[in-house]
């Protein structure tokens, strides 16, 4: 997996879109230390536009695009999917993806914590240090608890979790050079695992005979 830094000297400038949370995120990079940044409270479908509005950019001259998948907003992460599907059938080019609680975490920086996002049904999503993203059940929550501002919660939270500020302008100057960044030719919402269906069966439902 690419970091930023690799991105940036292969591709840039990029164009990052995140949804993951209630505030919609925007940047044009053009290195590590140089970019524009634009914020929207309004709902994905118009907040994404809004910022593009004000970066003044034009889409197409994006060498490649980079978005949070998630944890978060499935909505949110699944407008920005959609968004950036049509523009890359319209003129092809890189697309990479990152976890947000992923880069939280190696933002912090701080061993022994988990950062934990509501994977609803008294689950949470988790990641603690460099581990993998997991979904724990509350109960297997430990240790020092952070969840990122701006992610909204179903279920109630732990004691003593601590919100810390989700602003991917300063977050992403300390993991610059971490290999946090996916390629994907399908961008969508991160699931843990794909969905399972029951097969529906065309038979007509009687009543047990007696």
């Amino acid at each position: 997996m690419p970091s930023l830094h690799q991105l940036l000297a292969r591709h840039a400038p990029l164009l990052l879109i995140d949804a993951a949370s209630a505030r919609v995120q925007a940047g044009w990079l053009t290195d590590a230390q140089t970019a524009r940044w634009e914020t929207s409270d309004d709902e994905a479908g118009v907040g994404i536009f809004r910022c593009l509005a004000a970066l003044g950019i034009d889409v197409a001259d994006a060498g490649a695009f980079v978005f949070c998948d998630g944890p978060g907003s499935v909505l949110g992460v699944r407008t920005t999917a959609v968004v950036l599907r049509v523009w890359s059938e319209l003129r092809p080019r890189p697309m990479f993806a990152f976890h947000s609680l992923s880069v939280v975490a190696a933002a912090l920086n701080r061993p022994g914590a988990a950062v934990i996002a509501d994977a609803r049904r008294d689950r949470w999503h988790c990641v603690a240090g460099t581990d993998p993203l997991r979904r724990v059940a509350t109960t297997d929550l430990a240790g020092e608890l952070i969840m990122p501002e701006g992610f909204r919660n179903w279920t109630p939270l732990p004691p003593d979790v601590q919100r810390v500020p989700y602003s991917l302008a300063e977050l992403l100057l300390c993991v610059a050079e971490l290999d946090l960044f996916r390629p994907t030719d399908t961008p969508d919402a991160f699931l843990h695992e794909e969905p399972s269906y029951a097969k529906w069966t065309p038979q007509i439902h009687r009543a047990p005979a007696s």
